[in-house]
């Protein structure tokens, strides 16, 4: 760097006699040409196949074929002029470099690593949502591509192989295969994901099976897929399979200081799953008197989804350690009570025929596998208190359902009858 103007001005003459040289060179300039040619070129060539190919031109409907392929294909006509001029820039310097009288392509290079870094954040933008996917891929593409277009990924890929990190029985580890490890398992393990939501989804919208094959074959599903997806990652990287020897030791060892937890609740939800204690759908009380649905059975832990929509994320070991009730284990059908108390001068010989004929029209009661049935339960202190005892399909959704209905039922059966609910009453004597 200059430290004074007269080392600064000579500097400039530098650059000045640098510029003047390139200016009378007929290979700069040859240069400079293939640049504004490909600038020129690459959005006309671009429209021309927008306007002359469909899967550009037109935007794919509903009812096409092969849609999320083609509208990817649509959504990539926004980048053809940006490949475009990464192509022609690749024509012109493999042009230039083919003439003896000209021979260097160093300015066509640079301006098609500018225009690759462009077609890559371009293309990164428009199709990953994800912020951390996206800024991996920014921070790994780009670069890569720099390299590649111009022309040191050998040099780089030689260096990276041959700088050896460890070794993994007899077979080295570079910093190539932690890299490949890297970027193919992030890569693999998206994409798994993805297809694990799907296929998972798919094979619980198969009616034909019971609910608890459903979810037996989508846990299995996942475990076998993301198994190859760890084989494939691992040849990806140049990783021997023998080496996960290595690592399952290790994981072994993990598991016998501190994942005995995270192990045992695996284990538990493959054996609820297996037999089927609990299944998806049914109705369960935990020890802590917590209740709800289960709505999901997961690697770790078991979803149940209270009446008020709120998700408690229960151990699958509590299902295999602790007591819990099933209401719907073996049958949908549960026994519910209305209670009431009414005065002693009633006649609780008819209260029967006037009260069970009106519970019976309620549609969720059900005559198997009892009838509704009144009970005088015990003398209160403020009168006989009765209790109608009923069967209905399904869990009453707190006591806003079934029984909420039917002690409408019986209070408007009272009220039309005349029949008195007593209620307590203090008597006090003045002296």
């Amino acid at each position: 760097m200059p430290t004074n103007g007269a080392e600064f001005q000579a500097l400039l003459n530098e650059w000045g006699q640098q510029i003047m040289t390139w200016a009378q060179s007929p290979s700069f300039l040859a240069q400079v040409g293939a640049v504004v040619a490909a600038i020129i070129l690459a959005p006309l060539i671009a429209g021309l196949i927008r306007k002359r190919v469909f899967f550009f031109r037109d935007e794919p409907t509903e009812d096409v074929k092969y849609l999320p392929v083609r509208r990817v294909v649509h959504t990539a006509g926004g980048f053809l002029r940006a490949l475009m001029l990464v192509l022609l820039l690749a024509l012109f310097a493999a042009v230039l470099r083919a003439v003896p009288s000209l021979g260097q392509d160093w300015l066509v290079k640079m301006a098609q690593s500018l225009a690759m870094v462009f077609l890559i954040y371009r293309a990164i933008k428009t199709f990953v949502s994800d912020p951390l996917v996206r800024k991996i891929l920014v921070w790994t593409l780009i670069p890569l591509g720099l390299i590649i277009s111009l022309g040191y990924f050998d040099e780089l890929t030689g260096f990276l192989d041959g700088a050896t990190v460890f070794n993994l029985g007899e077979t080295p580890i570079t910093l190539m295969s932690l890299i490949k490890l890297g970027l193919f398992g992030s890569l693999f393990f998206w994409l798994g994901g993805i297809s694990n939501k799907r296929g998972q989804a798919a094979i619980r919208s198969q009616e034909s099976l019971d609910v608890g094959v459903r979810e037996i074959v989508a846990k299995l599903f996942q475990i076998i897929l993301f198994i190859i997806i760890t084989v494939l990652v691992m040849g990806a990287a140049n990783i021997p399979l023998s080496g996960l020897v290595v690592v399952f030791s290790a994981v072994a060892l993990g598991i016998g200081f501190g994942l005995q937890p995270i192990a045992a609740n695996f284990v538990s939800g493959l054996i609820i799953l297996f037999d089927r204690s609990v299944r998806v759908g049914d109705f369960v009380v935990l020890p802590d008197g917590q209740e709800g649905f289960v709505e999901a059975i997961n690697m770790r832990n078991t979803v149940v989804e209270t009446t008020d929509g709120k998700d408690i994320m229960v151990p699958n070991t509590k299902f295999t350690e602790d007591a819990y009730e099933n209401w719907t284990h073996k049958d949908p059908r549960q026994r519910y009570e209305v209670h009431f108390t009414v005065a002693y001068d009633t006649d609780l010989d008819a209260l029967e025929d006037m009260l069970l004929p009106e519970i019976l029209k309620h549609p969720s009661v059900l005559e198997e596998p009892e009838m509704p049935d009144l009970e005088f339960r015990e003398f209160g202190e403020h009168g006989a208190k009765m209790a109608i005892e009923f069967w209905c399909s399904g869990i009453d959704d707190g006591p806003n359902k079934f029984t909420s209905d039917l002690n409408f039922t019986v209070w408007r059966v009272l009220r039309d009858n005349k029949i008195t609910i007593p209620f307590p009453q203090m008597v006090v004597h003045k002296k």
